[in-house]
């Protein structure tokens, strides 16, 4: 036996092979040497050989971004075999630049010799098709890998936005003043600071509103109003806070969906200056999230459909550029909000004031702002409870009012929701109490059809109206939730195992006929995701509605390990992506209504891995909820 043959027994996958089969190839093997910070190969240039194990040394790997910068650093030393990968699937083009550390001697083996080995030997092969897929989990490898090579200089400016955080942006000072303040003596002090925006602080210093040239114009001077009442009797609130650590996309999403014209900017919870909308929309005047300001100032329905029938142009312009489908779902809810909420407030406008208090809230995928382009109604109303004599008022006007809004939004393009989830069904526009019995009910009868039910109407978001009433009842299922809940949790955990990833015996994907293709159900393969996060989300009372958010605050309270958080997200975020490309290049290229059914033969191999690894991933998050939640291991 050789010193090849006896080093190669060591290596995966070589050790998979037999003696004899090792024996034989070593006659191939050419043993060479590198000297230090030698470039051995640059990423999709350099055509592979065959592949190398490095016998003494180090290899760097990484990947250049378009400034030159390394990324993703990785090091490889004695055994690691590199070029597997590139010469199966990359077109026999090197996947990363390497570089060569200190005294590094490596073992080649051609590429004939190599795939030779792949040919004869599945589970030799499979070690390198299985590492890729796993590596494709990774956000930022697969970014890297699928990008193009020239980047274009407007993209990488506008596209900023979605890596820039606020701490970059030169923001203003402060100004304030006490809430007794004289107007006039506000004014005067913003003359003095050359601002157009003042805030208001408490007795102890803290910022309870602001005011603003136009504050001053339509509450003081158009009303001929006292110029000595204090400031506090005419200012501007709630104020809105946002840490300098977030990124500049988020600080112009909240913005448009609170409607504030100012953010102050905090850092450890300490007020250090404020940002404008005019101000950040100016630093991102390419930006796609400027389209949402043009979404606001739509004057007709006519013209609010035309906005969303551009949607997924910018859908797929945001991922073409390797922007990450979480953003492109808040961007999706953000401009679906704003569309809804200029609906509403134009209803409002023809009907007349409400005759009480309420909350519209949005349910199922667009209370979760996960919205997708093949997107349906899902909304409630909770109104507060009246008096017998105006009961029937109320209900009558709340019924009609939200007729209205859905036919609006249908006309739009939100089409009504098939299972009937909308205010316009006399079932889903109460009063307060009623609620919360549906609620009560729904968790003590707890069978398959109510746990659905539970699940739909637990995923839902405030859009519009008086948010108190949604935090009351938000309050009421965290008391409820206190109380023994074993049957709920069961029929949750069995909701959550319905949908099984679609992997025949051999862990192939599972797909059947649609026409003329072999498709598989993508929707139905995020689902696990999104009921299993909600199975342990409810068990933590955890209020958040976003998937994303939910596993964010699982990991953070210990129920769900780095990996397993980061198992999930990547899992349920490349899904998603995959999910609204497709949509997209359906409504943009094809001119066809969007569906959830994708054709196997649309998927590259590389995507194929990427699926089979995202489907195991699943199958073991199942089957430990069926034993955490249903104690039914093998049932």
């Amino acid at each position: 036996m050789n010193q090849y043959t006896s080093f190669l027994q060591t290596v995966p996958p070589f050790n998979l092979l037999p003696a004899e089969k090792l024996e034989a190839i070593s006659n191939a093997v050419q043993e060479i040497e590198y000297n230090k910070d030698t470039l051995i190969y640059k990423q999709e240039v350099t055509a592979m050989k065959g592949v190398d194990i490095i016998a003494e040394g180090a290899y760097e790997s990484f990947f250049y971004d378009s400034q030159q910068n390394k990324r993703l650093v990785e090091l490889h030393d004695k055994g690691y075999c590199y070029g597997g990968v590139s010469v199966l699937l990359n077109r026999r083009q090197s996947l990363r630049t390497v570089i060569a550390l200190k005294g590094t001697k490596v073992y080649f083996l051609p590429r004939k010799e190599f795939k030779q080995l792949c040919q004869e030997y599945e589970s030799f092969n499979n070690y390198f098709t299985a590492e890729f897929g796993k590596r494709m989990m990774n956000e930022e490898f697969a970014h890297f890998f699928k990008r193009t090579p020239v980047f274009d200089e407007n993209f990488t400016a506008s596209a900023e936005i979605y890596s820039r955080r606020i701490e970059s942006i030169e923001t203003r000072d402060i100004v304030s003043c006490p809430a007794a303040t004289p107007v006039f003596e506000a004014a005067r002090t913003m003359a003095l600071h050359k601002v157009s925006c003042i805030f208001i602080t408490n007795e102890a210093g803290g910022i309870i509103g602001f005011a603003t040239d136009i504050t001053l114009r339509d509450r003081v001077i158009a009303e001929q109003g006292d110029t000595a009442q204090p400031i506090a009797n005419v200012m501007d609130n709630p104020i809105v806070t946002i840490s300098s650590e977030a990124y500049v996309y988020e600080a112009i999403l909240m913005m448009f969906r609170t409607k504030t014209r100012y953010l102050v900017v905090e850092r450890n919870g300490v007020p250090v200056g404020f940002l404008s909308r005019n101000k950040l929309l100016s630093e991102q005047a390419q930006s796609p999230l400027v389209f949402i300001q043009s979404v606001k100032l739509a004057r007709s329905e006519d013209e609010l459909k035309r906005k969303w029938e551009q949607v997924p142009q910018m859908v797929q312009q945001l991922l073409t550029r390797g922007v990450n489908a979480a953003i492109a779902n808040q961007v999706i809810t953000t401009i679906s909000d704003t569309i809804a909420l200029k609906v509403i407030e134009s209803v409002i406008e023809t009907m007349g004031p409400p005759p009480a208090r309420f909350v519209f809230m949005v349910l199922g995928s667009e209370g979760r702002k996960e919205q997708t382009l093949k997107t349906d109604q899902d909304n409630a109303i909770i109104y507060e409870d009246k008096a017998n004599e105006h009961r029937e008022e109320v209900r009558a006007y709340f019924l009609d009012f939200a007729t209205q809004v859905s036919e609006k939004l249908n006309y739009i393009g939100f089409v009504f929701c098939t299972g009937g989830f909308m205010a316009k069904n006399p079932k889903w526009t109460h009063s307060l109490s009623h609620w919360k019995r549906n609620y009560e009910s729904w968790m003590q009868e707890s069978v398959p059809e109510t746990v659905i039910k539970f699940s739909t109407f637990f995923d839902c978001r405030y859009l519009y109206g008086d948010e108190t009433i949604m935090e009351e009842l938000k309050a009421f299922l965290h008391q409820e939730l206190q109380k023994p809940q074993e049957k709920l949790f069961f029929f949750l955990a069995k909701n959550a195992l319905q949908y099984k990833p679609p992997l025949t015996f051999f862990k192939n994907i599972r797909t059947f006929t649609k026409g003329s293709q072999e498709v598989f159900d993508i929707k139905k393969a995020m689902t696990p995701i999104v009921d299993l996060v909600r199975v342990y989300a409810l068990k933590h009372h955890i209020f958040e509605v976003n998937t994303g958010e939910r596993l964010k605050a699982l990991k953070e309270k210990g129920v769900f390990t780095e990996t397993e958080y980061q198992e999930l997200m990547q899992s349920y975020y490349l899904l998603m992506g995959m999910r609204l490309k497709k949509q997209a290049r359906q409504l943009i290229l094809d001119k066809t209504e969007p569906d959830n059914y994708y054709p196997l033969n649309a998927l590259t191999r590389i995507e194929q891995l990427s699926l089979r690894e995202i489907f195991r991933t699943i199958e073991n998050f199942q089957t430990g909820i069926k034993v955490r939640f249903t104690s039914e291991l093998f049932a």
